[in-house]
């Protein structure tokens, strides 16, 4: 296969799946760094902060450098800052809650320990709803969402995956429902979607890096989105079939695992 100056790696279901690696993943992103190929990870999860990946991926073997992560979390709190938006309610893990604070987002429903909690009617206003991945979803977070946006808030979703893999080959609700459900009571659809497909980030990546798209390859498992965004910024694209996407489409360039790319 061809060589790339950089390569812009998925992490659930390319790299790993929930605590587990992926069978012969590490190995071959080894390979690719011994080549000199730079290497940056990608995730359109938003629940967790830049260290907790560079924690994760470095147990694994992976030896990420924090320079080197991106998620939606990061896009999205850029997003904020890049638009003046001072003040958003958030729906989402406290990884995204944590990432927005510090980066000077104010999140007035953050409760102490950094959890989303619904604001009353009394709360104050907010530039915008930021949502994401919750595993503390509530009908009562769901209804603060839809007041906000319903009084004028913008809306900006980090991703809209409807499934994350985990390990046994398992899957769980992906952030996509949560955005599904709040857009469809308040009658409003996000005026940005942060993550992949969107080509945002991967641009990001790699003027980041000084590379040009032509030398960029995207990698992922999911066609809609991992695929769909290296397609949308104009980068050369590789399949995996490790992760939610079970057979490649005509014309695609893949392989079962990651040592396609060797």
């Amino acid at each position: 296969m061809k060589s790339y100056r950089l390569y812009i790696l998925d992490l659930d279901g390319t790299l790993y799946r929930g605590s587990e690696p992926v069978v012969h993943a590490v190995e071959t992103v080894r390979a690719l760094r011994a080549r000199g190929a730079q290497i940056r990870f990608l995730t359109n999860n938003s629940g967790e902060t830049r260290e907790f990946y560079v924690r994760k991926l470095s147990a694994m073997g992976y030896g990420a450098q924090p320079e080197e992560v991106y998620s939606t979390a990061i896009g999205a709190t850029e997003y904020c800052v890049e638009q003046k938006l001072g003040s958003v309610f958030a729906v989402g893990e406290p990884g995204l809650l944590a990432t927005l604070a510090e980066a000077g987002v104010r999140v007035p429903n953050a409760d102490g320990r950094g959890f989303p909690s619904p604001c009353t009617e009394s709360g104050p206003a907010v530039d915008a709803v930021v949502v994401g991945v919750c595993r503390t979803l509530t009908y009562d977070l769901i209804e603060a969402a839809m007041q906000h946006l319903l009084h004028g808030a913008r809306f900006i979703a980090t991703n809209t995956d409807d499934s994350y893999p985990l390990e046994g080959g398992r899957l769980q609700p992906g952030a996509g429902a949560i955005v599904a459900a709040i857009a469809t009571c308040s009658k409003r659809q996000p005026e940005i979607v942060i993550g992949k497909p969107n080509p945002l980030m991967v641009w990001q990546i790699a003027r980041a890096a000084g590379v040009e798209q032509s030398d960029v390859l995207c990698v992922g498992d999911r066609m809609e989105t991992d695929i769909l965004s290296g397609k949308n910024a104009g980068c050369d694209t590789h399949l995996v079939l490790t992760g939610v996407t079970p057979s490649a489409p005509d014309g695609q360039s893949w392989s079962p695992d990651l040592r396609g790319l060797l």
